[in-house]
């Protein structure tokens, strides 16, 4: 296994807050965009965050702007959000842990967006990323966290049950 991102450790400690909170019965599943997981009065992201721009890629998450606070309206429920994947963590050719972004090349070939932009989700099923230029929804129990790779800082994070490609 080949680790790039926070230790499991960090990973379970993070999500334990609401993780073991899931009710067995089926829940309604709550649709978001990137703007619901701004705090109220924040509706944008910052133009300059949703354009490629000319960079220095060893300094990506140095240039990281201050997040304006998370929110919690939806810890411990079931979303649905989509994005693109940023990897961290594999187990075989799988994906176990990664960064899903609002946009295409964050935290690579931009400098990351806002804590309060980027979600860590993790997956107990090994996901098989095709292109990076592909958009995913993932499904499952959101939450606020603290987590620092070596990307970004984060504010939430998405235990995922079900990871497919984006159908706009």
């Amino acid at each position: 296994m080949v680790s790039i991102g926070p230790s499991r450790r960090t990973m379970l400690l993070a999500l334990s807050a609401f993780a073991f909170a899931r009710p067995s019965y089926a829940e309604t599943v709550i649709d978001l965009d990137w703007k619901d997981l701004l705090p109220e009065g924040n509706l944008a992201i910052p133009n300059e965050m949703q354009s490629l721009l000319p960079h220095d890629e060893s300094n990506m998450a140095s240039r990281q702007p201050v997040s304006t606070g998370s929110r919690t309206d939806w810890n411990g429920q079931t979303v649905r959000l989509s994005g693109f994947v940023v990897p961290l963590d594999y187990s075989g050719t799988g994906l176990t842990a990664f960064m899903l972004v609002p946009y295409v090349g964050a935290c690579i070939h931009v400098p990351p967006p806002p804590a309060n932009q980027l979600v860590f989700v993790t997956t107990e099923k090994p996901f098989e990323q095709g292109s990076m230029f592909d958009a995913v929804t993932i499904t499952g129990m959101l939450g606020t966290v603290s987590i620092a790779t070596h990307l970004a800082e984060v504010g939430y994070a998405l235990s995922a049950d079900r990871i497919a490609p984006y159908e706009g």
